[in-house]
Parts: C-alpha cells; structure tokens; sequence
C-alpha cells in the first residue's frame, strides 16, 4: 500500500512538472532508477568498506559461523558471509543484492555486551532481512523516491527563476510550490514508513527463526541504552536504516522521520511473542 502511495506521488509530480507528458515522468524515473541501482549492485561491498568490516574466513570464530549457518538452515537461505565491525558500540546489519550474495556484520560491541543467546536473536533479525529482500525493497522505495526528489529540484529551480506565472496564471505556482516541498516531503515520510515496517517484519521473523524472542527483545533494550548514551559520531547517517537499532540518533529523533520504528514498541511485540509461545507450551 504504502508502495502504491510512493508510485502515486510520482504520478502527481510528473502530472505538475510535465503538464501530464509521460514522458518527463519517465526520464526522471529512469534517472533515478540507474543511480538507485548502481548503488544498490555495489552496496555491499561499500558498505562493509565504509564501516571497515573484515570478512571472515569459514575457519574463523566458529561459533560465530556455527550460528549463521544454523540460523540459515532454518529460514531456508544460503548462508551469509560473516564480518566483524571494529567498533565497541554494539550492532549489526546486513547487506547484498539477494539471499545467495549478502554479508552479516557485526561489531566487536555487540560480540562483548550481548549474551549468546541475544546475538543470536540479532542475527536472526539480520537473516530475516536477508530472507525478505529488503535491501531490493528499498531500494525500489529509493528510485522512486529520488526520482521525486529529482523532480522537486527542477521545480524549486524554476521558482527561483520566476515559474510560469504570465502564461498559466497562479495555479502553476501553487503546483510547483507543492513539488517543490510538500510532495517530496510526503514520499520522504512514506519511504521511512516502509523502513519501519520492515524492521517490525525483521523482528518478528528474526523471533521465528531464532525461537527466542525474548533473547531479540533484551538485544535491543541494551543496544538502545547504549545508543542512547553515546551515539556513533562516525559512519553515514544514510545508512542508518540498515543496523538493526539507528546507531546515530536513537529514539530521540521525532518518530515519522525515524528509519526505525521505536525500540520500546518492537520490545513489547517481541515480549508479547515470548508470552504466548509460554502459555503455548502449557497446552
């Protein structure tokens, strides 16, 4: 639904800059479309890169290994490649173009304060990304979105160079200035949106696969805490959405503008899963 309204938008915008040709809706689509793809081809190893990760060998850190694998097994994927962040701040995140080439990694952080059972939790919230395709579906959510930003841009620049005020009257100017904010403004929020509602799948998912949601639950409440203490001043904010708790800002940002979902609500889903798999195995 949410993609719909993306798709939507940029009908619109392309309605308003175009005076309803397709074919400027197409060129910008397009546009956007290689670069989100370009991006999203070599994502994975600049990411990795970005963060400094180091890629394990199948012989290293074989618990670690032995996890992945078995948590793999059970949502029915190959297995990712393991990598260590150098970093204390406990996290993680996943990246790759599909299933059969995507990487997990996690930081040393992570590996020191989680339990065994609370990094397997987290690796199961990373293997159901993996498993759901997530990174092509923001991808898509992203090119459409740019492609409206691309759009916005032509409009705020035709603004400032007077619009089409003599010729089509003030309901151009009305149609630019909605391209210009509100309409990328709009997109802006229903792509965080769709960001959101993956991690609250991720979750759930990662809940199945590992058999522990509780374990997932407690994770996040120490990785929240921690984050919100001392945020990552390093890295990208851009990449925010693919660790499995924001590294950079936490809950303190407002919600609607956040690529996550607030920790205390997925805490109490997961905590809510934990209580009816209890009272299950009482019948």
């Amino acid at each position: 639904m949410l993609m719909g309204f993306l798709i939507g938008l940029l009908m619109l915008a392309g309605f308003i800059i175009g005076g309803g040709n397709l074919y400027v809706v197409l060129l910008f689509f397009l546009l956007a479309l290689l670069i989100n793809l370009a991006t999203y081809w070599y994502s994975d190893s600049l990411i990795l890169k970005m963060y400094r990760a180091r890629v394990l060998r199948e012989d290293e850190n074989p618990s670690l290994q032995n996890m992945v694998t078995k948590l793999s097994m059970q949502a029915g994927i190959p297995k990712p490649k393991v990598a260590i962040i150098p970093s204390d701040a406990p996290n993680a995140f996943a990246t790759g173009r599909s299933p059969s080439s995507s990487s997990i990694a996690v930081t040393n952080g992570a590996r020191a304060l989680l339990s065994e059972d609370e990094l397997e939790g987290v690796l199961a919230h990373e293997i159901s990304h993996i498993k759901n395709r997530d990174t092509l579906i923001m991808v898509l959510a992203a090119a459409i979105a740019g492609a409206i930003g691309y759009m916005a841009f032509a409009a705020r620049w035709s603004l400032f160079m007077g619009g089409n005020r003599r010729n089509d009257g003030g309901g151009a100017i009305i149609g630019l200035i909605l391209l210009a904010i509100l309409i990328p403004l709009a997109a802006l929020i229903i792509r965080l949106a769709i960001s959101r509602g993956r991690e609250y799948m991720a979750d759930q998912g990662g809940a199945s696969y590992s058999g522990k949601p509780g374990s997932l639950a407690s994770a996040l409440q120490k990785i929240e805490g921690y984050v919100k203490k001392r945020p990552v001043k390093g890295g990208n904010p851009a990449t925010s959405h693919l660790f499995i708790v924001n590294p950079f800002r936490g809950d303190s940002i407002t919600s609607i503008f956040s690529t996550h979902p607030p920790t205390g609500e997925r805490i109490k889903r997961l905590r809510e899963m934990e209580q009816t798999r209890s009272v299950g195995k009482l019948y």
